[in-house]
């Protein structure tokens, strides 16, 4: 999702795998949402049991869910430092570029809930990655102390339940209407129009999901990330990854147990049900998805560089280079399959179904991507944001792209 005006030559191809893997992730936890949405998800899920769906389902429990958008927003906030860093160097670094570089963001989002997908991330990604340009010349001290506040605050919901109260904003009144079966049968059998106006309530309705869930994950990303470019640790990735090889097998040791232990003893317990306990309990569960996800990262590095594990690797980087253009694609591709404008498969799918298809899916967007690269610089969205934050019309072909942008 970073577009960045790196020369082809000089771009980091583990960085580019680390979008494309990310970008593999979220859409494996997205198209569970597109083929069931949060209205009626838990009832759908009880239906698949079999040892397939089971499997299955404990695989997303334990690998996927809550693991790759602390990734994805770790690696945007990269992407902003590393920027920031090549435009001060040039003497060129401005608050404006970057406000213009998030409004269009923010815009592309706002596209995006209306006519494809009301999971969108772009709009926290355009408002918290504003934010974080604010820090960008703090200290790194100031940094770091930021992302671990804003990761391990324990009382969101506490604090945010109070903020609704005093704004008399209540989100779950916007879907009050609506029931499992009315959403699908607009989702199967309604209209375009019908559709658009149910995905803005599903936003509207899922604004504590997002907002106070998601942002602070986020918001925790994007600084580690600027702190992770402004030390340019992107320069030294190999000895980077030798370096933070044991606190990384030991924490993600200890917090796995913890993971399984959550999964499977500790939300049966009676103390459990104390919203105090309860709270502590799932942030720490948050925090060990977090880490999971971090040693994603890291174990793709380490294979990166000590295995030959690279060749099988290198394809991610062509998906990662289009991350934008390929998050976007995902959501078109879900609207095709799910909806009344295409296939209609809106809750007939089975989780490892939906697994499958997620694989499959990005497997051709690899491909896609290759091909696409081949005679292109960047991709097309990545290209009309470039030309909107650059205020110009820039060459998009590899024959005529100037090396200088």
């Amino acid at each position: 999702m970073n577009d960045q005006p790196t020369k082809v030559k000089n771009r980091i191809d583990l960085l580019d795998v680390y979008r494309g893997f990310a970008i593999l992730g979220i859409f494996v936890v997205n198209i569970i949402i597109m083929n069931s949405t949060f209205l009626n998800q838990d009832e759908f899920a009880k239906q698949w049991t079999s040892n397939i769906d089971q499997i299955t389902e404990r695989v997303l429990q334990l690998f996927f869910y809550t693991k790759f958008f602390p990734i994805f927003s770790l690696l945007f906030g990269l992407g902003i430092s590393m920027q920031a860093l090549k435009l001060f160097e040039k003497n060129k670094l401005s608050s404006s570029f970057f406000t213009r570089r998030m409004f269009f963001l923010f815009i592309f989002g706002a596209l995006h809930i209306i006519f494809l997908w009301s999971g969108d991330v772009l709009n926290i990604y355009a408002i918290l990655g504003l934010l974080t340009t604010i820090f960008i010349k703090k200290s790194n001290k100031l940094i770091l102390i930021l992302a671990a506040i804003f990761l391990f605050f324990p009382f969101y919901d506490q604090v945010f339940e109070y903020l609704f109260k005093f704004l008399n904003f209540q989100p779950e009144t916007y879907l009050s209407n609506y029931t499992g079966e009315t959403v699908n049968q607009i989702i199967k059998n309604g209209t375009y129009q019908q559709g658009v106006k149910l995905r803005l309530l599903e936003y509207l309705a899922n604004i504590p999901v997002l907002f106070v869930f998601l942002a602070p994950i986020a918001l925790s990303m994007f600084l580690l990330g600027l702190y992770l470019g402004k030390n340019k640790i992107y320069e030294s990735l190999e000895s980077f990854i030798k370096q933070i090889k044991f606190p990384v097998l030991l924490t993600t040791i200890i917090t796995n147990i913890y993971r399984i232990l959550f999964l499977f003893v500790f939300i049966k317990l009676e103390i459990f049900k104390i919203e105090l306990f309860r709270t502590l309990l799932i942030k720490l569960m948050v925090i060990s998805d977090v880490i999971m996800g971090s040693f994603y990262l890291w174990f793709i590095g380490w294979l990166w560089y000590n295995t030959k594990w690279r060749k099988i690797l290198s394809p991610l980087k062509y998906a990662g280079r289009m991350a934008l253009t390929n998050y976007i694609m995902q959501s078109f591709i879900g609207v095709i399959l799910f909806t009344s404008v295409g296939f209609k498969l809106y809750e007939t799918l089975s989780p490892s179904q939906t697994l499958t298809i997620a694989i499959l899916v990005f497997v051709f967007q690899v491909i896609l991507s290759k091909i696409w690269l081949t005679y292109f610089k960047i991709g097309p969205l990545e290209w009309i944001w470039r030309c909107l934050t650059y205020k110009k019309l820039i060459p998009i072909k590899k024959s005529t792209m100037p090396n200088n942008i």
